[in-house]
């Protein structure tokens, strides 16, 4: 008894699941597992059937498309807010892209039958899925919007107040090269526009290691998607409705 108390204790910290229906949470709730996971620990491929899902509770897990070339470009970036597998109640069975940590922390996992099972049986379990996915698409929508019509200092200042959103820190740990992956630009491009950043005051950057230091100053260098995205996750709140 004491141990599905403290699941669901930790469970209040991802929005999905404190959103679920009592009901749901009685019978979902003790099949979640914890699981402490590193950063750059590879969780899903693309193609690969989906055993399990994903809800992230200090954790940041990056959704990205990769290249025939080995480039790639982070599609979306899911925090407490979410969950990552949508494709196991969706019906596809598994997702295009690779999801990946990119913010090493803990993360609740669920067999893709129990989610399956309680968004078939319960309708405000589905009523969350569905409208928590279309805050995703419209997440992934944006970014590609992003990535195409920003400069490359718009789009980090979009890519870290998503991060820090997600996060219980004002800080992201991540190096340029790994943002650089992420955003689908070179290097360089990240290192000058990382510098405009500290030189305005906004940001310090040191060792792999962002602090935010003037929220407002970094959400005047961001682009508007980042208001776009925002809005739209914030519609999670009424979930419960």
């Amino acid at each position: 008894m004491e141990a599905v108390i403290e699941i669901h204790n930790q469970a209040k910290a991802n929005k999905i699941l404190i959103r679920l229906p009592q009901g749901s949470q009685r019978r979902v709730f003790p099949l979640l597992r914890s699981f402490e996971l590193p950063l750059g620990a590879v969780l899903f491929e693309p193609g690969q059937k989906l055993e399990g899902v994903y809800f992230p509770v200090t954790i940041l897990i990056s959704q990205v498309y990769l290249m025939r070339d080995g480039q790639s470009t982070e599609l979306s970036l899911v925090g407490s807010e979410g969950l990552v597998g949508i494709g196991s109640f969706l019906g596809g069975g598994s997702m295009p892209f690779r999801s990946v940590v990119q913010g090493a922390g803990t993360a609740f996992r669920l067999p893709v039958d129990a989610i399956l099972n309680e968004f078939e049986r319960e309708p405000g379990t589905r009523k969350v899925l569905l409208r928590y996915t279309q805050a995703l698409i419209t997440n992934i929508a944006q970014s590609a919007a992003c990535n195409r019509h920003h400069s490359i200092e718009q789009q980090l200042s979009r890519w870290l107040l998503i991060s820090i959103d997600r996060l219980p820190a004002n800080e992201v740990t991540m190096t340029q090269e790994l943002i650089a992956n992420m955003l689908g630009v070179r290097r360089e491009g990240v290192t000058k526009a990382a510098g405009r950043l500290q030189l305005a005051g906004v940001i310090r950057y040191k060792r792999g290691h962002i602090e935010i230091l003037d929220r407002p100053g970094l959400e005047a260098f961001a682009c508007e998607c980042y208001e776009v995205v925002k809005r739209e996750m914030e519609r999670l709140d009424s979930f419960s409705d």
